[in-house]
């Protein structure tokens, strides 16, 4: 069996992304082919999901476009086999080594971790299956290297990182370079690999199970242009851009600020536990400060940066994608780490504006900052 792509991670966001999009693009014939997917956890759960993905699923798609009202369901069927990265690290192995062209992956935030039990002897001795993904990733291209040097390659990490690509590669080269790996298989990782740095941006709210999820209609896969890279496949929702640096700061400055914006109020006014945001956005004492916020203490940066009507046009289906009544995305949620979430999503806004020396005050900003 062929195995054009290959796909780390086995949750509920890849299954209404990029999976979703390949099933899509092969009744158009636009595809590599179909993804293989790796497991890599033990959990019960994961291994539910992961016994019946290969039978197709559905994605309900449930939202607002344009303010109006969209439902409709999707089947998945891109995904040919599942495998477990300790049960079938032999058939890993042989696929990478062979016919893999694409790697895809979403490892969730500890994806990236190192594990201290992996070590050199792994890549001597590569029929054992190494704990962390980028060990994983490490020996699997270096047998892909001993056998297949030539071969075109590309990785598409989507994991939450700002330049995921760019990341992924240097820890993965680091490891490498601490295993005293061969200097021509470092130059292999560095040059000959295509390491794709991408932005994905849709909201998955709930899974549905078995195995599926309800997702809303927005999707973006949003992909830096490099020399070399191989698509897995074409879709409308992935932009090849040599911007990417833009669409990253549109969302974390108005969806992912706007998420942390309300569960700040959301705290404060001591609201509902269970409150959601097309809740809050519908609550005039959390959605008014919000669009303070954005109009008086985001937009006027977009602006001196020169991207105001880009931000702007974001905005408007921002707004349908926060109403959206069918999804539960509770505030809860995203309240989880909000000390860490305001320094990353709040203070690049409030440092620009000091950079473009602007006469703006960003009180809701810097009120929200001051407090852990």
């Amino acid at each position: 069996m062929n195995h054009p792509i290959l796909q780390f991670g086995t949750g509920r966001f890849l299954q209404a992304h990029v999976d979703l999009f390949v099933a899509e693009a092969l009744r158009q014939g636009r595809a590599l082919g179909r993804i293989t997917v790796v497991q890599s956890t033990g959990s019960a759960q994961s291994s539910a999901r992961a016994a019946v993905l290969a039978q197709g699923y559905r994605v309900e798609v449930r939202g607002m476009q344009q303010g109006q009202p969209l439902e409709a369901s999707v089947s998945v069927d891109s995904i040919q086999a599942v495998w477990h990265a300790d049960r079938d690290w032999a058939l890993l192995r042989e696929a990478v080594a062979h016919s893999v062209q694409v790697i895809v992956s979403n490892t969730a935030d500890a994806g990236y971790v190192l594990d201290a039990s992996d070590q050199a002897t792994l890549l001597r001795q590569p029929a054992q299956t190494p704990r962390s993904y980028p060990a994983k990733l490490l020996v699997l291209l270096h047998q892909r290297w001993q056998q297949r040097p030539q071969a075109p390659l590309t990785l598409y990490p989507c994991e939450l990182v700002s330049r995921n690509g760019d990341t992924l590669r240097a820890i993965v080269s680091t490891l490498a370079l601490e295993w005293d790996a061969a200097p021509a298989f470092l130059h292999y990782l560095q040059s000959h690999c295509v390491w794709v740095n991408s932005l994905v941006d849709r909201i998955v709210s709930s899974p549905l199970e078995p195995a599926g999820a309800v997702a809303e209609p927005y999707a973006l896969w949003a992909l830096e242009r490099q020399p070399r890279m191989v698509l897995p496949c074409t879709h409308p929702a992935i932009v090849v851009t040599d911007q990417l640096a833009d669409y990253e700061q549109r969302k974390l400055w108005l969806l992912n600020l706007g998420h942390t914006v309300l569960a700040e109020h959301w705290q404060y006014l001591g609201s509902p536990a269970d409150m959601t945001v097309v809740q809050a956005m519908q609550t005039p004492v959390l959605r008014t400060p919000l669009e303070a916020v954005w109009a008086d203490e985001v937009l006027p940066v977009f602006d001196a940066e020169g991207t105001g009507d880009a931000a702007r046009h974001y905005l408007d289906e921002l707004r349908d994608r926060l109403l959206n009544p069918f999804l539960e995305h509770r505030l809860a949620d995203i309240a989880k780490n909000h000390g860490e979430k305001k320094q990353r999503r709040l203070a690049p806004v409030v440092q620009r504006a000091e950079a473009l020396q602007l006469s703006i005050a960003q009180a809701q900003l810097r009120n929200a900052l001051s407090k852990r």
